[in-house]
């Protein structure tokens, strides 16, 4: 039998250069990672592309690579390195699970992955601070831009009067790119101050010391007695206690929970604008970062940045005066200071407990001066404490009605700088808020006027939490178009409150600019109790409204219209374009929509995968059939689950639920326009019956024509079983005499073979004849000339015969010549010897 032939396989083209060769990146597309060592070993700054030549990602990358490598060759070095080659070191030492995967150096540190996105402007700026990972502070102005920022920062105090590297500097300058290693979007900015008058801003005194700035919380400093002074301590402690205000997400494009994991932790709003990274000036982001009022607010304070003004308060709401009263007396109860040691500018301590206990307790004891006030302004009383004399509370109480909190009347609320009321024992306070509260200490501070439309101090009015999330428009914009952006919009700015765990969403309005008054009245609509915002319910646009159609489709957009202001009975079907069993139910409800009459009736379809439901609608079950009776379309139905979904059920289950009595007594006409609209129920039952019975024939006529069909194709099988009998008999023929002739070519063959042996052993004879031949031909050469020498001998033999023919023959003379004699007939034997030779 044949042998089975063996795999081929081709191996793999070699590499080609995947950049150009005018490109500022060396392509090392062999994978030459040693190399590579070498290069960064020459360099301060070395960035690391490894790709793989058949990626998408990589190619799309490459040029984005190019650019930056363009702009910043003359310091940085860009190395490419192919780690897909199978012989290339970078294949064997390396083991990626993604390409493209970009490393950073600086110097020995590293590597530094970069994770973001793979846009130009972002790892230019990546690359950038990594080059820098300090900024320099020289002046008071440039401290205060850096504490304005949203972001968290930390500042080092070094003096470099004493020497060029202060100590600590080398290892706050590590930690700056430890942060960048652990946290790839650097959201923690890292500067230095080498002026004691700028450092004591901060309350920075020491060389080496560590500040953490923080917006809400208090800020720290780092503690070296309780923490070894390390590069990765200083790191990990930034990292801890930094405070997030706005973060930004910058999902990667494959499979990530990154989106799920934020939106769970409560409330999101989602701010799309279009951001670069590398401009100096973001006015948008100035915009809905608040930085605008709120920094302007805080630099007005105070020279430093103190925050020993704000004193400790917290809010006491008075039940009700009266059983029936809709109001509430509200009072903010604060603790004074009039004498003690200023606390530190930096390390202020938080509200005391036992302080705010013992408030509580003054206040309750004279609870009767404040229950029965019923006023709109703010009344503030004075009253010493109990416990301590250097200390005295300050209590201002307002009357507000119990849906206060909705702001509905956003002109005339709280809002507004309310006139300011004293009782006759207290004194004159300065405060222009209403009711602040201790989470937000910005709500009791005197010196900032707040604006109608400003949200400091929404904390002290609501009990709802908003994390406040950034996305790059220019990246992301698929994601908003998701929520509900237009697709052909121009200006790519576009906000959204996502609520996950009430699985609701609310759009800001796209006409309206992204400004911060915008953003702010839209977090206040959603912070109230009985919130405006109408919830965004997202529509398909590819499908619209066709009542030509035997079932109709609804969306977001029609159900409303399609169902509710329908004047028909309405089924409705809740279907997925993944659901394989909803499919199969299309032709029951297409039969059932043309068995109904449409002057009454509606079939219908929703796909709830692409449209948005109200939440009474919404079903966790798919199919769901629903059914809207006419006049009672809040009294729908659902189509029990225990019953198959068939024809005869959807109609037994409609004529029940469109029969219902109601409960109104019917008159004569009623019960006249009942039995008409039933008669014609009959007799379009009776119609569609006689039209299913003209089907059942067809379908019977179709039977026969199928059979008779069957039949001719089983006679065709057996027919085909007769061949395919034949064929095999056939194969075990030519089978056999292949066998045979194969039989027969082995015999021919060892045949040949044999044959081939003897003309070998002919062919060697032959040679050994002519080399005898050869040598006889010599020896025949040899004789001839002796032959000829003798002949000359015999000449002078003659002569001297001539002379003695008298004289006798001596016996010498004898005995020679019997030696010739015997010599010549010794030639002539040889000589027939030979010429018997040659004629063989």
């Amino acid at each position: 039998s044949c042998s089975r032939a063996k795999d081929v396989t081709m191996p793999a083209k070699l590499p080609v250069n995947f950049f150009s060769p005018s490109s500022p990146v060396i392509d090392l597309f062999r994978g030459q990672l040693d190399y590579a060592d070498q290069l960064r070993q020459r360099s301060e700054i070395v960035l690391y592309f490894f790709y793989a030549p058949w990626c998408g990602q990589s190619i799309a990358a490459r040029e984005e690579i190019e650019r930056v490598a363009s702009t910043l060759s003359d310091q940085v070095l860009f190395v490419a390195v192919n780690c897909w080659w199978n012989q290339g070191k970078c294949r064997k030492q390396k083991h990626f699970f993604y390409f493209p995967v970009i490393h950073l150096y600086h110097q020995s540190f590293g590597p530094i992955e970069y994770k973001g996105p793979m846009s130009a402007v972002y790892i230019e700026k990546f690359v950038r601070r990594v080059m820098t990972p300090l900024l320099y502070i020289s002046s008071r102005s440039k401290l205060l831009d850096f504490l304005s920022n949203y972001e968290p920062g930390v500042l080092g105090y070094f003096e470099f009067n004493a020497s060029p590297q202060p100590p600590g500097y080398l290892t706050f300058f590590t930690s700056a790119l430890h942060s960048l290693k652990k946290d790839y979007l650097g959201t923690i900015r890292f500067g230095v101050i080498t002026d004691r008058r700028v450092a004591e801003e901060i309350s920075l005194e020491h060389s080496g010391s560590v500040y953490l700035h923080r917006h809400v919380n208090t800020s720290l400093i780092y503690p070296k007695d309780m923490m070894n002074y390390t590069a990765e301590n200083i790191c990990r402690w930034a990292l801890e206690n930094r405070e997030m205000l706005i973060r930004w997400l910058r999902p990667h494009g494959g499979k990530s929970l990154l989106l799920n994991n934020e939106l769970k932790k409560g409330p999101a709003l989602l701010i799309f604008i279009p951001y670069n990274p590398l401009a100096e000036m973001h006015p948008l982001l100035d915009e809905v970062t608040f930085d605008s009022s709120v920094t302007d607010a805080h630099l007005k304070l105070s020279e430093t940045f103190s925050i020993t003004k704000y004193p400790c308060c917290n809010t006491v709401v008075l039940p009700q005066w009266h059983s029936i009263s809709r109001t509430h007396n509200v009072c903010e109860l604060c603790v004074n200071q009039t004498l003690g040691v200023r606390p530190d500018k930096v390390h202020v301590p938080h509200c005391n407990f036992l302080e705010i206990e013992a408030a509580l307790d003054s206040f309750y004891l004279q609870e009767h001066t404040f229950f029965q006030v019923i006023s709109n302004t703010i009344e503030c009383s004075n009253f010493l404490s109990f416990y301590s004399p250097f200390s005295y509370y300050t209590a201002c109480c307002r009357t507000v009605n119990r849906h206060f909190l909705s702001f509905i009347s956003s002109e005339k609320t709280i809002f507004q700088t309310p006139k300011v009321a004293f009782s006759s024992h207290g004194k004159k306070d300065n405060t222009q808020f209403s009711i602040p509260h201790i989470e937000d200490r910005n709500c009791f501070i005197p010196d900032l006027n707040i604006s109608n439309i400003n949200i400091t101090g929404l904390s002290c009015r609501t009990n709802k939490t908003l994390n406040l999330y950034l996305l790059d428009s220019n990246l992301f914009w698929i994601y908003a178009e998701r929520l509900g952006a237009l697709r052909s919009t121009h200006l790519k700015e576009f906000a959204a409150i996502v609520d996950m765990k009430e699985e609701v969403h609310y759009v800001l309005d796209q006409n309206q600019s992204l400004v911060g008054p915008t953003l702010e009245n839209f977090i206040k609509n959603f912070s109230v109790l009985y919130s405006p915002l109408k919830r965004h319910l997202v529509d398909d646009p590819s499908v619209q409204f066709q009542e030509q159609r035997v079932i109709t489709e609804v969306t977001t957009s029609t159900f409303h219209e399609a169902v509710f202001l329908s004047r028909k009975n309405v089924l409705l079907l809740y279907y997925a374009q993944w659901c394989g069993f909803c499919a199969s139910l299309n032709h029951i409800f297409i039969q059932l929509a043309r068995v109904l009459p449409p002057d009454n009736f509606t079939v219908a379809r929703i796909d709830v995968t692409r449209n948005d439901l109200p939440w009474e609608f919404m079903t966790d079950r798919l199919p769901t059939v629903l059914f809207f009776p006419h006049q009672r379309k809040e009294q729908s139905v659902k189509f029990p689950e225990d019953f198959p979904v068939n024809l005869p059920n959807l109609l037994k289950f409609i004529l029940h639920h469109s029969s219902l009595s109601s409960s109104e007594p019917c008159t004569k006409e009623c019960q006249h326009k009942e039995s008409v609209l039933q008669q014609g129920h009959i007799s379009h039952l009776e119609r569609e019956i006689q039209k299913l019975r003209s089907e059942i024939s067809a379908l019977h006529q179709a039977h026969d024509q199928l059979e008779a069909q069957l039949s001719e194709a089983r006679r065709e099988e057996q027919r085909l079983q007769q061949q395919k009998h034949t064929l095999e008999k056939q194969h075990k023929t030519l089978q056999l005499h292949s066998e045979q002739l194969q039989a027969t070519y082995d015999q021919k063959n060892q045949e040949l073979l044999e044959m081939a042996e003897k003309l070998q052993e002919l062919a060697d004879a032959s040679e050994n004849l002519l080399k005898e031949n050869a040598l006889l031909r010599i020896l025949v050469a040899s004789r001839e000339g002796k032959l000829q020498s003798k002949d000359e001998a015999k000449e002078p033999l003659q002569s001297e015969q001539i002379l003695s023919e008298d004289n006798d023959i001596s016996p010498s003379t004898a005995t020679a010549r019997l030696e010739e004699k015997r010599i010549d007939n010794i030639d002539t034997i040889e000589t027939k010897h030979i010429s018997g030779n040659r004629t063989e």
